[in-house]
């Protein structure tokens, strides 16, 4: 059978020629003409992992599982139950997963070799998902000695790159990016199996991401653009590597190209384990963007499409529902994905949102106690985002309780890391909340020349809604024909304060309060207090 010989020999170049296509179609054609080998099995499993065909992928590995027992290689056929179950896991399917984890520790008895090194895995990313991060550490410690032991780079480096995440979660954050960047460093250059490759990468890049370790994202995103871009056939991690590129690319203001790497990741890759998980967050991201563009139909429907893929499109929704002038809404959202939230880093992401939530609100104590919990973790974890977060929520929270002196000593801390980290959206948000320190100070030149630079970066990227709120802030500056105290008025009401509340915020009677309030309906053409709250979000009043 010369023919199908030759597909075998080609298909066996094609995929060490990483040509994902082409060792499909020889070693397909190969099996169609006669039943392929264990081995070459295995290698068009690996194809098919590559271009995102799992269900071809599974079989190919069950029918080299049983070869291998056939043969009596019961360690390459336990070696293909992990990776069986490996799949399932990620395809959101524990029960099989461990059906086939329970066969391969079955077969393999109580043997010592690098195979009982891979069922470990199973165990260690168990104990993490529990958020049990120290026992997760030690047992992915053992998996790395066993890949030591028995010369297996694929395990070793799996097993470190593990031990990257755990250590990062329990806030030993200078081992953690060591070992971070060493992984990522045996990505690009040590000899291992492309399916390992691509599980660092996007391993190692979420654990950046989701521990806001933003410079070590940017420059590894980078080199898993570049390995993507080198296997052009390839599908499975095309589409996480486009959902980084474009959280890389939004905190950088390139706002069109950040949309348009989150729609490859939602719309071209979406098929296969990997790119599944990743169309959700990609749906999200598209949201935020929107968001904070002000394109409100646009937000709401991606963040309904990342709801709908599995992925909880907070805290971008409660922010939206903020901006669309329902406070209530926003704040009871952002309470309730909090209280769910137990581990530090998720809560890290979640906290800036709620101090701007529950500020704005009227809800201050709620505020503190969220700005304190943030400027903790940035002593724990002590990532450079996290540290401008901390400072920029502390900063705001003391700007609302009357102290804007205070105020700019944190907002200018977050300034120095936003511009350290080149994220020109935070850096103008921090100058604009600047610039209102600062004319709460009576410095009226500093405030405006902030406010100008805030102005300036909100309208080259786009942000209409920040925009306008600097607009209306400029003094002597109205909407609606409202006076200067009746523009207070509003946004005292829409941050849900009663009359009396607003009275006393103000020092003015409520009979004069009362007064202002119908003013602002009649000039705003509005019924309820409601519907002037919303208004005033939507100008950007509040």
């Amino acid at each position: 059978m010369p023919d199908r010989d030759a597909d075998v020999a080609y298909g066996r170049q094609a995929c060490a020629d990483a040509a994902w296509l082409d060792a499909s179609d020889h070693l397909s054609r190969a099996d169609a003409a006669s039943p392929l080998a264990a081995p070459d099995l295995e290698l068009l499993a690996t194809a098919a992992y590559m271009l995102a065909d799992d269900a071809t992928y599974a079989a190919c590995l069950k029918r080299a599982h049983h070869g291998y027992l056939a043969a009596g290689d019961d360690r390459r056929a336990v070696r293909c139950a992990f990776w069986i179950g490996h799949n399932r896991l990620f395809r959101g399917d524990p029960v099989g997963a461990g059906g086939w984890f329970a066969r391969a520790h079955r077969i393999l008895g109580d043997r010592d070799c690098v195979e009982a090194g891979y069922l470990l895995i199973p165990t260690w990313l168990k104990e993490m998902a529990g958020g049990d991060f120290e026992r997760g550490h030690a047992t992915a410690v053992r998996g790395e000695q066993v890949g030591e032991r028995f010369g297996d780079p694929d395990l070793t480096w799996l097993a470190r790159d593990d031990q990257a995440r755990a250590l990062l979660n329990l806030g030993r954050v200078e081992e953690g990016l060591s070992l971070v960047d060493e992984v990522m460093l045996a990505a690009t250059s040590v000899e291992l199996s492309p399916i390992v490759t691509g599980i660092l990468y996007c391993n190692t890049l979420a654990f950046c991401q989701d521990s806001l370790e933003v410079a070590h994202a940017r420059a590894w995103m980078l080199a898993l653009v570049r390995w993507c871009d080198s296997q052009p056939a390839m599908v499975e991690h095309n589409g996480l590597c486009q959902v980084h590129r474009a959280e890389v690319l939004e905190l950088a203001g390139s706002w069109d190209d950040a949309l348009g790497a989150a729609e490859l990741a939602a719309d071209r890759f979406d098929h296969g384990v990997l790119n599944q998980l990743a169309s959700g967050r990609a749906r999200y991201r598209q949201g935020e963007i929107h968001r904070l563009r002000g394109d409100v139909d646009a937000a709401e429907q991606a963040f309904r499409e990342a709801n709908a893929r599995g992925y909880e499109p907070q805290p971008g929704l409660a922010l939206l529902r903020l901006e669309q002038g329902d406070s209530t809404a926003a704040a009871a959202t952002i309470r309730r994905v909090l209280r769910e939230t137990v581990q530090r880093l998720p809560r890290a992401r979640l906290l800036p949102a709620f101090v701007q939530i529950m500020l704005t609100a009227g809800e201050q104590d709620d505020a503190v106690a969220a700005s304190v919990e943030l400027a903790d973790l940035a002593r724990l974890q002590g990532t450079g985002m996290l540290r401008a977060q901390a400072a920029y929520a502390g900063g705001a929270v003391s700007l609302a309780d009357g102290d804007p002196g205070k105020a700019l000593i944190a907002l200018r801390q977050a300034l120095g890391v936003w511009l350290g980290l080149d994220a020109p959206y935070e850096v103008a948000r921090t100058r604009a909340l600047i610039a209102r320190a600062c004319r709460a100070l009576a410095d009226e030149e500093t405030a405006t020349m902030e406010q100008e630079a805030a102005r300036s970066s909100f309208d080259a990227m786009g942000a209409r809604a920040d925009a306008a709120r600097l607009d209306v802030r400029r003094p002597g500056r109205a909407a609606a024909g409202l006076t200067e105290r009746e523009v207070e008025v509003l946004r005292l009401l829409a941050a849900g304060r009663s009359n009396r509340e607003i009275a006393t915020a103000l020092t003015i009677s409520e009979h004069t309060v009362a007064r202002h309030v119908q003013n602002i309906l009649g000039k705003v053409g509005v019924s309820s207090r409601t519907a002037a709250s919303a208004f005033a979000h939507q100008r950007g009043l509040v």
